[in-house]
């Protein structure tokens, strides 16, 4: 229930202050870079917990909420992805995620998203299991071909009627009509600002509701029965790995330091340190296709 009782703030404190673990983990060993030593912890890990970020996606083109995507058009990418965006601006938020999707849509897995497929699928027959906690809205940890994703965010590739309620997969693209080549984030580019009953609606019978991206919007709570497989996860993996996640989105950064404090090894996979990286045992430093890769592949143990 830990995990329940934050989300209900959680969405709303996503880039709140990371200084909220306090004691005796603070006072923990700076961490080993040694991939030798990590690969020993890896060999004898049965139940692997790999918790992705944006970075991840981003190494695929798919551009985060930061850096030089912060905005769109004139507007922060974090002020459309509200409930309160969706409720005022419709056809302005749509065409956001309009071009998300369709950037997501048209973007391949990353060797990153292949390791982790590859190393699931691979530990699997040995009886081990790994499970992947994302908070990317994209599907390409599923392309990759990996089976068993929570994804806390919710999914890009999903709508859900704002009237009805139902939730269904939805990859159509143009995902309707009156958003084909709308959606382009340059300053310059005008809204669309397409009449609501042309946006696209729900297929089901006497619904014709307004849809939205199945997504958790900024001051949203998080989907409990998703929360409730995450923290079974973190009480029961035996090795954690962090990856491409600046580690300042709640309630995702607490995962890591959550897991850690159990006395489960924990690495960290990122281009950059971060304010959680003196919480983890390892820290690998680079792109996570060049990292990853290396660190998952088969170890001179496995199948003996």
């Amino acid at each position: 229930m830990l995990l329940q009782n934050r989300a209900v703030i959680a969405l709303g404190l996503r880039l709140c202050s990371t200084n909220v673990l306090k004691g005796p983990l603070m006072d923990t060993a700076r961490p080993n870079s040694e991939m030798s030593e990590f690969r020993k912890v890896f060999s004898k890990a049965k139940h692997i917990a790999i918790i992705t970020g944006a970075g991840v996606s981003a190494e695929s083109g798919v551009p985060t909420f930061r850096g030089e995507h912060e905005k769109w058009r004139k507007w922060q990418s974090q002020d459309l992805a509200t409930p309160e965006a969706f409720s005022r601006t419709p056809s302005r938020v749509w065409e956001f995620y309009h071009y998300r999707r369709e950037l997501a849509l048209n973007r391949k897995p990353s060797a990153a998203h292949l390791a982790i497929a590859e190393c699931e699928a691979r530990l699997k027959k040995q009886g081990r299991s790994v499970v992947v906690i994302t908070q990317c809205t994209d599907d390409l940890h599923r392309q990759a071909g990996s089976k068993h994703v929570l994804k806390i965010h919710g999914s890009l590739m999903e709508t859900r009627c704002v009237s009805c309620g139902h939730v269904t997969v939805n990859k159509r693209s143009p995902i309707c009509a009156a958003l084909k080549d709308k959606g382009a984030p340059d300053a310059d580019v005008a809204d669309a600002q397409i009449p609501v009953d042309k946006l696209p609606r729900c297929g089901e019978r006497d619904c014709r509701g307004l849809l939205r991206p199945n997504v958790v919007f900024f001051g949203e709570t998080m989907d409990s029965h998703i929360l409730t497989k995450v923290e079974e996860q973190m009480e029961t993996c035996d090795l954690c790995l962090v990856v491409g996640t600046s580690s300042i989105v709640y309630p995702a950064a607490m995962f890591g330091p959550q897991i850690a404090s159990r006395g489960v090894p924990v690495a960290e996979f990122n281009t950059n340190t971060t304010p959680k990286t003196e919480y983890f045992t390892f820290h690998f430093q680079g792109p996570c296709g060049t990292t990853l890769p290396q660190a998952l592949a088969q170890h001179e143990s496995e199948g003996i």
